[in-house]
């Protein structure tokens, strides 16, 4: 496969644009949009390395912000903006809507990555795009601040904890007895939260590549 061509695009909301990356491989089998959390952007070192592992398994991806730059800078200061989960349920259903819309993207299957409080928005996304979205992965997410949107999961799902983060562990298990349809959770062994030991985000990418083609394969 040629080396990724990073196309720039604008996510359009009300009041403004989203940037992001659109990485888009010829016949791919899915879209995974990318929903960071916890601050973070499509700048993201971690949620790039994972895409670009999706890319090569012929899968386009996705990674925009979800905060103008404005609301960055406050949330910068704040820290309040990143535990919006309404507010990023909101982008990421924006974004979801584009690719849909877009003639690059339209009739592609799609699947949502979130990491941290970007699993909550994604699980979100979910449940009020089900005609859309395929197939959810959450690394080291914050599923539980989905709530009541939990039981009304039907897509396939896969939680990926590190078994060094064990206040997460906890939570992605209570949240996995919550979900409408249960999730696959997956412990990646000598992981911590962020994934930063030798290897264990290769594991990640590759548990999220396995489990997209699956069940992109099956729609």
């Amino acid at each position: 496969m040629s080396p990724r061509e990073t196309i720039d695009v604008e996510v359009p909301i009300e009041g403004g644009n989203l940037p992001g990356f659109l990485h888009l491989p010829r016949h791919p089998a899915g879209l995974v949009l990318f929903a960071h959390g916890s601050g973070s952007s499509r700048f993201s070192r971690r949620n790039q390395a994972v895409a670009e592992v999706l890319y090569r398994g012929r899968m386009a991806t996705l990674l925009f912000d979800l905060l103008t730059p404005g609301e960055h800078e406050i949330d910068q200061r704040t820290a309040e903006l990143r535990f919006d989960i309404p507010l990023l349920i909101e982008r990421l259903v924006a974004a979801i809507d584009w690719a849909v819309a877009d003639q690059r993207t339209a009739g592609v299957p799609i699947g949502l990555f979130g990491a941290s409080t970007g699993a909550a928005a994604a699980l979100g996304a979910a449940v009020r795009r089900p005609r859309w979205v395929r197939v959810v992965v959450s690394r080291g997410g914050r599923p539980d601040l989905a709530d009541e949107d939990l039981p009304r999961v039907e897509q396939p799902t896969l939680l990926i904890v590190g078994s060094l983060d064990p206040v997460v562990l906890e939570v992605n298990r209570d949240a996995a007895r919550r979900m409408g349809t249960e999730p696959r959770l997956e412990i990646v062994s000598g992981a911590s939260h962020l994934f930063e030991e030798a290897g264990k985000l290769e594991s990640v990418s590759m548990l999220a590549r396995d489990w997209f083609l699956e069940h992109f394969e099956l729609s």
